[in-house]
């Protein structure tokens, strides 16, 4: 791994899998940016060939172990299913890389903890990638609820998309860790825990409408002991909504397309604080990218991503707790 000194140095990247997020959003967000991709891998060699030459990487490898090899790579971005982030994380660090792990971190919390210590005691920069974390709207909206709302005391996030034709999807698959949940239910745990601060008690339902032994549909109530409470809800088999509010003592804030915001559309942020209603416009941002600058500048200085490993454990909690809420029926301590 090289080591770099300023927040211009750039960064070559391997990418351990050839999951869509991959090709769709953060290799063009690493091209885009002044960092590289200069190799790929997956179990199967031909695969792996054909993905780098569609993508133009430089090299492609039969296998995960032959990336962590690489000498010219000083970072890794690990997209493979929810069930093996944790394996090659920890391999990845163990191989002297930084890295960039999709989200979740790990399949539960204990297991992401695990993957944090290994990160910290091989001295690498670890990073969860929340893209929209990154986004100049929700940068915004968090301000605007830190600073001009008083007393926040609900939040309702949610986050759905069709997931249909697909019964060999790996969000279907319990051994991956799979499940709207943890597909994206975790985002809106992320920023009702952003907004609120860590929940007391955790109440879930959930169906499994394929019969695929994950939740397909989950919906849930965070609990806080002075009476604040978050609503969060995701799910596969509904029309994709993506969206949140905020609702204090003095206004609200309303986002919609919340999370996976276009990248060439502006987007807008919609507020009403002490009688003044508002209505701010960001033009487009390639979230993705913003995301891969802030890493590629943690590596560079040292200091802890926004999204680091201490907030991926922190939020693995709260989505373990409604997962148990969910199986046993009643209300889980966070």
């Amino acid at each position: 791994m090289s080591t770099p000194t300023a927040a211009a140095d750039r960064l070559e990247f391997g990418v351990l899998g050839t999951a869509g997020i991959a090709r769709k959003a953060v290799i063009p967000a690493i091209a885009a940016s002044d960092h590289s991709v200069g190799a790929v891998a997956s179990r199967d060699a031909d695969r792996a060939e054909r993905f780098a030459d569609e993508n133009a990487i430089p090299r492609s490898y039969g296998t995960y172990e032959a990336l962590l090899d690489d000498d010219a790579l000083d970072a890794v971005y690990v997209p493979l299913p929810n069930g093996r982030h944790a394996e090659w994380t920890k391999r990845a660090a163990d191989a002297g890389l930084d890295v960039l792990c999709e989200k979740p971190l790990a399949a539960d919390a204990d297991e992401a903890r695990s993957v944090v210590d290994r990160c910290d005691e091989r001295g690498v920069t670890l990073m969860e990638a929340f893209m929209y974390r990154y986004h100049p709207r929700t940068e915004r909206a968090v301000d605007l609820a830190a600073t001009e709302l008083d007393d926040v005391r609900t939040v309702t996030a949610t986050f759905r998309f069709p997931l249909y034709d697909r019964p060999n999807d790996v969000r279907l698959d319990p051994d991956l860790a799979g499940g709207s949940l943890m597909d994206v239910g975790c985002y809106p745990v992320s920023l009702a825990r952003t907004v609120l601060g860590t929940p007391d008690r955790a109440y879930a339902h959930a169906g499994d409408t394929r019969d695929a032994g994950v939740d397909t549909e989950l919906a849930g109530v965070l609990a806080y002991d002075d009476g604040r409470s978050a609503r969060v809800a995701c799910g596969f088999d509904t029309q994709l909504v993506q969206r949140y509010r905020i609702d204090a003592t003095n206004g609200w804030i309303e986002v919609e397309r919340a999370f996976d915001a276009p990248t060439d559309e502006a987007v807008e942020l919609t507020y009403e604080i002490d009688g003044r209603r508002g209505v701010e416009t960001f033009p487009a941002v390639d979230q993705y990218r913003l995301q891969v600058e802030h890493f590629a500048d943690r590596v560079a200085d040292g200091t802890a991503p926004l999204t680091d490993g201490s907030e991926a454990v922190a939020n693995m909690r709260i989505v373990d707790a409604l997962a148990e809420s969910a199986a046993e029926g009643g209300p889980v301590d966070c």
